[in-house]
Order: C-alpha cells, then sequence, then structure tokens
C-alpha cells in the first residue's frame, strides 16, 4: 500500500478511559450497538453503490466481521447478566462527519471511505486504550483483538478508495477529515460510550 503520511488522531482524554473504566455495562452496550451500525454502514455502501464491483467483496466481508464482534460483545454482556439497548441512539459522533461528505457523487464516495478509515482508526485508538487500562484480564484480551482489527478495517477503506481515486488526494482529504474528526470529537460530552 502507499506511504501515506497521514495525520494522528487527537488522543482520547483520560476522563474517557475514567468514564469508561466507571461503567463498563454502559460502554458494552454501546459497543454492541457500535458493531451493528458499522455492520450496517458496510452495507449501506454495497446497496449505494452497487456497480463499484471492486470493492464489493470486502464490504461485505466486513459487514460480516462486524456482526461477529456484535455477538461476541453480547456473549460478554450476557456472561455479565447485561441487557442490549432498548434502542440504538443516534451516533452524533458520526453524523458530525457525515455532515461533510462531498455533494458530488463521485468525491460522496470518496468521502465516505475516508470517513469509514477514520471511524475504524478512531475505534483502533479507543479501543487500545481501553485494553491497556481495563483489569479484567479476559476484557484485556477481547479489546486486543477488536482494535487490531480495527486497524485493519482502517487500512482497508483506504485501499478500497485506491481504486477510484489518487493517493495523493485520499490523503490530503484523510488530513483534512481528521482535523474535523479532532473538532467533532472534543464537541462530545464525555460518556462511557465508544465516541
Amino acid at each position: 500500500m502507499f506511504n501515506y503520511t497521514l495525520s494522528e488522531l487527537t488522543p482520547s482524554k483520560k476522563e474517557w478511559i475514567d468514564a469508561v473504566l466507571h461503567d463498563f455495562d454502559s460502554f458494552l452496550q454501546d459497543h454492541a450497538d457500535c458493531e451493528r451500525k458499522a455492520s450496517g454502514m458496510a452495507m449501506s455502501l454495497v446497496a449505494k453503490y452497487p456497480d463499484r464491483t471492486e470493492i464489493l467483496q470486502d464490504l461485505i466481508h466486513t459487514g460480516i466481521e462486524e456482526l461477529e464482534h456484535f455477538k461476541l460483545v453480547y456473549k460478554i454482556m450476557a456472561n455479565r447478566g447485561v441487557g442490549l439497548n432498548k434502542k440504538m441512539t443516534k451516533d452524533l459522533y458520526v453524523e458530525g462527519l457525515l455532515k461533510h461528505i462531498n455533494g458530488d457523487p463521485t468525491k460522496g464516495l470518496r468521502d465516505r471511505l475516508i470517513i469509514a478509515a477514520i471511524v475504524e482508526n478512531r475505534g483502533f485508538e479507543r479501543f487500545k486504550v481501553i485494553s491497556e487500562n481495563v483489569q479484567d484480564e479476559e476484557l484485556a484480551k477481547f479489546y486486543k483483538m477488536i482494535y487490531l482489527s480495527e486497524a485493519k478495517h482502517g487500512e482497508m477503506f483506504l485501499r478500497l478508495a485506491e481504486n477510484y481515486f489518487d493517493k495523493l488526494e485520499i490523503e490530503q482529504r484523510y488530513n483534512e477529515m481528521v482535523a474535523i474528526e479532532t473538532e467533532v470529537i472534543n464537541s462530545l460530552a464525555i460518556a462511557p460510550a465508544l465516541h
């Protein structure tokens, strides 16, 4: 893959990991919702761009893998006696990013793939923080597996974009979106949630 010069995401605040560790059951509920939403996002790209055959297999595989992650999170929840949220709430983080999608259909695809990469990279960053701070060894091991998967997904979405867009254009737009992501994540209240 092209050696991108990508802006780093702003590190999560200590207050965030403190909130997660203080109410891990609520975090698990949100994590489960996020995995379902991630699966839905991958499949919505399949539905929106059925003619982009070069990327469909990877998107379908990702949609299934995110559902597998949901299944694993739910198993942890069930073992702890934690139920699913009765209603999935809107993800203000993702909504804040999607507001910046270019209106041109082609550039819209570019932006959706880049936003997907950023969302996965944020997941990598936050799941890694959890794996390094949670006291339960099984949870630490689980979140290590999850963050390594998120890293692969982040790279994959950029690789998918390379099918249609110049690498320097991808890099420039990614870095623009990282600046926007910093504003979005800093605008959100600290909560025991992924975003």
